[in-house]
């Protein structure tokens, strides 16, 4: 598959240099890379132009049909934020992991139907803004749904990430947590990620604990920054640990976006976060474990250049 792709290097980037690294890693289960793939800012970087070009002209629909392909020969594993948004079908899988190769390793978010106890206010939900959603937490639909679908490709599964919002709050949220977390299938590798500070606590951790759930350390607008969670007693939930590197602290979502699209390059460098995952990189190589970071183009503007930066 390489030799297809060996010409994407260009504008003084390595690519080469950084699928070598994160190769070495990889062959110690320690798995590094992008939330999502289909980033035209990533051309020249990742992605080699001329692949995606269609009687001489760029062609978005081919690039995004097909540049996973690409982006794996460099990458051993990528957060799939889609799966957030819909139970994917047969037919999305099927084709997903056909671009993929055998030692790839996918983390998955599991779908908002499961983990988000009311819709959102918002125009993509239509109707449906601020109702109760009924299926919240609904381990029987997650495993026929989700899981069910996804056992042909169990090998390349590496972490099933439960994205909790913050209307996911209170103490009597633990509670109905361990019992979706008790009601699910096993033998799946999974994780929580909370938005809520005031969780993150031991009664949260040792319900992770008991179901083998790996917390998942996150760098967002109102969580605290991530070595801080890395400090936490008990926030080591699991033999897993899984990273995910966001957002700055404080900075909503949509000025990230605003700021930093197209996403080309760094434009902010994000210090704190960078020495988190450098840190759990360390940890994982020293103590053997297994290791899953995920890093965003929110975070600084660019995630290859702040994987290479954390990589080096």
């Amino acid at each position: 598959m390489d030799s297809l792709f060996d010409t994407a290097d260009a504008g003084g980037f390595d690519r080469g240099g950084l699928r070598d690294r994160l190769r070495e890693l990889a062959a110690r289960k320690i798995y590094v890379g992008g939330s999502s793939w289909k980033y035209e800012g990533w051309l020249d970087q990742i992605y080699t132009r001329s692949h995606y070009q269609v009687r001489g002209k760029f062609s978005k629909k081919r690039f995004e049909d097909t540049c996973l392909s690409e982006y794996a020969t460099v990458f051993p594993t990528v957060c799939g934020d889609f799966a957030f948004y819909q139970f994917p079908p047969d037919t999305m899988w099927a084709r997903l992991f056909a671009q993929t190769p055998p030692s790839f390793r996918w983390g998955l978010k599991a779908p908002e139907q499961i983990t988000t106890p009311e819709f959102p206010v918002h125009p993509r939900y239509g109707a449906l803004g601020g109702l109760k959603n009924p299926t919240h937490l609904d381990a029987e639909l997650f495993a026929r749904s989700f899981l069910n679908p996804l056992a042909p490709y169990r090998a390349q599964v590496g972490v099933i990430i439960f994205e909790f919002n913050s209307m996911n709050s209170g103490r009597e949220f633990v509670g109905k947590l361990d019992a979706f977390l008790a009601a699910l299938p096993a033998g799946w590798p999974y994780a929580a990620e909370v938005r809520n500070p005031e969780l993150l606590g031991a009664r949260y951790f040792d319900c992770l604990r008991a179901h083998e759930v790996t917390h998942v350390y996150n760098a967002w607008a109102r969580m605290p920054e991530m070595r801080d969670q890395m400090r936490m007693a008990g926030s080591r939930t699991s033999e897993l640990m899984v990273a995910r590197a966001l957002l700055k602290r404080g900075r909503p979502y949509e000025e990230a976006v605003r700021t930093f699209a197209p996403y080309t390059a760094v434009q902010e460098v994000n210090e704190p976060v960078r020495g988190a995952l450098r840190e759990i990189v360390d940890v994982a190589l020293v103590d053997g474990t297994p290791a899953f970071v995920f890093v965003n183009n929110r975070l600084e503007g660019n995630s290859p250049g702040t994987i290479v930066a954390i990589t080096s």
